[in-house]
């Protein structure tokens, strides 16, 4: 069997000839003179090493194989078909929506800048963001209300293909006269006599803290909770309580409220982000080329 006698021109007139129930009816659609068209035929029966056509005085019929080259025929130039439909995208200039749903973390440290890049390199891309819990975005993605995910490692995944994205740092976010103010680093248990302003116990990050909480078998004193990042530093300028918070999110309110940021001991402190897709395959050449463009950015 020589493939590369085999090309796509032959293949669109053996499904023409087919589908006309003649060599001369197909060369005729292919706009090929018989004699050509008849040679072409024979030198896909040659490539092949098997008879494709019975031929008789009314004109072609199928031999089994032939009905095997025929599906096959049809799946190559349906292929090719797609292919020149998303190059064409490249080609004219890439346009769609793209929905992202995605965790606090990732939008108040990373996403702003990333986004920003990409929509200047694709101007004619619109991007949908939802600011979700892990917890709901993954449930976003498997119900198909958004096309890409970023949540935090440890979130139960259902099935998602998962990459990853970034990593962050929680830090310790006190205000200037608190006891643990003056240390220049501590562990989670150094924390858990005094009192915790915190997120809904929902969100990864309170979660987080829960599991860390029950490792040490000593309670978090939770005195607050709160729906954001801004509304923790707040309060704990206020009350005078700590919160846990990802560094980068952490340091613009810790500036303007003064408040002190001390890194943490503890593995579990340093974090992965990680960006989460249906099945990357059948996404849009928009939601790829996000995906493509997130995934070079990781760090």
């Amino acid at each position: 069997m020589n493939l590369a006698r085999i090309d796509l021109t032959t293949l669109a007139l053996f499904i023409a000839v087919v589908r006309h129930g003649s060599i001369s009816g197909g060369a005729r659609h292919s706009h090929l003179a018989v004699g050509a068209a008849s040679r072409r035929i024979s030198d896909l029966e040659n490539a092949l090493g098997t008879p494709l056509l019975f031929r008789n005085a009314s004109g072609v019929a199928l031999t089994d194989a032939g009905q095997a080259c025929l599906a096959h025929a049809r799946r190559v130039l349906q292929e090719i078909e797609q292919m020149a439909g998303t190059l064409s995208d490249y080609a004219q200039g890439v346009r769609g929506q793209v929905r992202i749903a995605a965790n606090t973390s990732s939008i108040t440290q990373f996403l702003p800048e990333d986004l920003t890049t990409f929509m200047e390199a694709y101007p004619a891309v619109n991007i949908e963001l939802e600011e979700q819990n892990s917890s709901d975005v993954v449930a976003a993605l498997v119900e198909n209300r958004a096309d890409v995910g970023i949540v935090a490692d440890r979130t139960p995944m259902r099935g998602l293909q998962t990459m990853p994205y970034r990593l962050d740092e929680l830090v310790l976010v006190t205000p200037p006269g608190h006891p643990l103010a003056g240390r220049r680093r501590l562990t989670f248990a150094d924390t858990l006599d005094y009192d915790y302003v915190s997120l809904p116990p929902t969100t990864s990050l309170a979660m987080r803290l829960a599991e860390a909480s029950a490792r040490l078998e000593r309670p978090m004193r939770l005195r607050i909770q709160v729906r954001s990042f801004d509304a923790i530093c707040r309060m704990v300028a206020a009350t005078g309580g700590v919160g846990l918070l990802p560094r980068l999110a952490a340091e613009p309110h810790a500036r303007s409220m003064r408040l002190r940021l001390i890194p943490l001991l503890d593995d579990w402190a340093h974090r992965g982000l990680l960006l989460a897709v249906r099945d990357i395959e059948t996404l849009t050449v928009a939601a790829r080329l996000l995906v493509t463009h997130l995934r070079s950015d990781a760090r």
